[in-house]
Order: C-alpha cells, then structure tokens, then sequence
C-alpha cells in the first residue's frame, strides 16, 4: 500500500457568501503556499464553488463541495450532481456528514449512492463517519463505525476504494458553529 498524504479538510458549512468566500479563500492559499507534503481542501457554500474556485485555481488549496446529489440530472429541487461539481472547480465532494444524516435522514445506502456518483464523475469522496454520544456511551462505537464504512463502500471496487477519503468526526466532538 502507497503512503497517502495527510489531508486537511474544511467544511465552511453555511458560512460566508461569495465575497467573503473568495476573500478568506484568498488569504488561506496564500498561507499554505509553502505547505509541502499535506493537501488542504476546502469546502464553501454552493453558491460560493464557482467563484472561490477561480481564486485558489493555481494554489495549493483544493476545492470541495458539502453535498451531492447521487442522480446525474432531474426534477431535484435544491440538489447539486457530481457533473455540477466538476463544472463548478470541485475536486472532491463530502458525503455522510453526521448533519446529513441527522437533519435531512441520509442512510447508509444514499450515502453509497453518493459515493458511487462522486467516483464515477472522477470527484474524491470523502465519506463522513461517527458515532453519537449515546452509541459512544453505549460501547457502539466500533460497531457504528463498521456498518457505516461496510454500507456506505458496498460495491465499491478495491481500485475506488484508494480514491476516497475516510474522516471521522465522532457526532459528540462536533461543534454547532
């Protein structure tokens, strides 16, 4: 197995516009123009991708998005494809956030949906993963964890599974702003 290189991902969440986006964009590309040996990604808002991606396209920052939607078009009000993403300067996608799955109830089996549409549109997915308090306090947490990773990478080719990206966020450790 190669080694990979250590990824640092920020998910902006619903936080910045577009000019704020580009300005903040802006400062961190400069920050990390020397960084050697890690990739840093970031994740804006939707309506920020376009323009944020003009800002960091010959920078060392990579560019991300917060969500997809697993079909390539169709009557999906608010969604966004991977083909969307790609258009929009996107690199890689996150998927299976615990704030997904909580609020807007994506399951395992979307969650690979998703991940089969990242890859097959050539965007790196990066597959959330974590255990609430109650499952941690439980013992659960390697069980949660299991199911999640086993159902959200089922028939995911061994080639595809060295083109994503695992993050664990224990749901308990997560900030709310």
């Amino acid at each position: 197995m190669e080694n990979r290189i250590p990824l640092i991902a920020g998910n902006w969440k619903m936080f910045k516009t577009g000019p704020e986006a580009v300005a903040t964009a802006g400062q961190l590309a400069k920050l990390v123009a020397d960084v050697a040996d890690t990739e840093v990604m970031i994740a804006p808002p939707f309506t920020a991708l376009s323009m944020v991606s003009e800002i960091v396209r010959d920078s060392k920052v990579l560019l991300g998005a917060q969500n997809l939607h697993w079909e390539d078009e169709g009557a999906h009000t608010g969604e966004i494809s991977a083909a969307m993403l790609r258009a929009a300067g996107c690199q890689y996608v996150i998927i299976g956030h615990s704030e997904r799955r909580q609020y807007f109830g994506e399951t395992d089996e979307t969650v690979n949906k998703k991940i089969r549409s990242a890859i097959q549109a050539n965007l790196i997915p990066i597959l959330c993963v974590g255990e609430s308090e109650e499952e941690r306090e439980s013992e659960k947490t390697f069980s949660v964890l299991d199911k999640q990773i086993i159902n959200g990478l089922q028939n995911i080719s061994s080639d595809d599974l060295g083109k994503l990206v695992i993050a664990y966020e224990p749901v308990w450790a997560i900030g709310t702003g």
